[in-house]
């Protein structure tokens, strides 16, 4: 992204008015949106990062960021100048990482950050100005890329689509999982990093989550409604500490 580019971005995350961009987006319900907004915004952003470290440490970080980049190499091979798009991108502690590790293999990919909270994607921005970053709703991509192109250069679609740990904070993950299929070129792949099912209630007000996690089985035969190669499978040795409470992750796969 060069410097016009991000002057660009950083005048539209400044300047957007997020209840109208959510009623375009026809968001299901907007009210608990800005709310989840309200919470990043107010306890999180600036803290993003430290507080993902902190769920799971240095080891563990690494650990789904090298899950995701050897998920995304296998063939069909992604292109040299390949688009890969991170869909809930936060302050993109994990787009960084997983950007600079595939750039040793695919050198000119580029990448693409989408998150509903402006104050998310202004840290991202301010780390760096090599991912372009946007605002969306996880449950309608397609329209959110449409009404992006009106102030940034984004493409319709991507060679990939990668998403980490915001699958529990969206209210339609039906939607969500059509969304990333309409997106993918022929050929494209998806990978998805969440929560396993946990009991713990209280990470609803402490973390904003939505979900408490998702059962394995019943998601992977929601995935299968849109995708013809699901893999799904539980993350061994890896687990988001909270409060004491722990709760395992999993790591599913898509294409067509």
């Amino acid at each position: 992204m060069n410097n016009e580019n991000f002057e660009r971005t950083e005048r539209y995350l400044k300047n957007v008015n997020l209840r109208g961009l959510l009623e375009e987006l026809n968001a299901s319900n907007i009210d608990v949106v800005i709310e989840e907004v309200k919470h990043f915004t107010e306890k999180e952003a600036e803290r993003r990062d430290q507080i993902v470290l902190g769920y799971f440490g240095e080891p563990g970080v690494k650990h789904i960021v090298d899950l995701v980049v050897n998920l995304l190499l296998p063939p069909p091979k992604l292109g040299d100048d390949a688009k890969i798009l991170d869909v809930g991108a936060g302050s993109g502690l994990f787009t960084i990482k997983i950007a600079e590790q595939l750039h040793l293999r695919v050198p000119r990919a580029t990448f693409y950050a989408m998150d509903i909270t402006p104050a998310m994607l202004k840290v991202l921005t301010r780390k760096t100005c090599k991912i372009m970053s946007f605002l969306g709703i996880a449950e309608n991509i397609t329209v959110s890329i449409r009404q992006a192109k009106k102030y940034l250069q984004v493409p319709d679609k991507y060679d990939a689509v990668i998403s980490t740990l915001t699958l529990h904070h969206c209210l339609d993950i039906a939607k969500v999982l059509e969304g990333v299929r309409d997106v993918l070129k022929k050929n494209g792949k998806a990978v998805i990093v969440d929560l396993c099912e946990h009991p713990f209630e209280d990470f609803r007000e402490k973390m904003g989550d939505v979900h408490l996690g998702f059962n394995l089985s019943l998601v992977r035969k929601l995935a299968e409604k849109f995708f013809s190669n699901v893999y799904v499978k539980k993350i061994p040795e890896i687990f988001c500490e909270c409060s004491g409470r722990s709760a395992e992750l999993f790591v599913m796969a898509l294409r067509n």
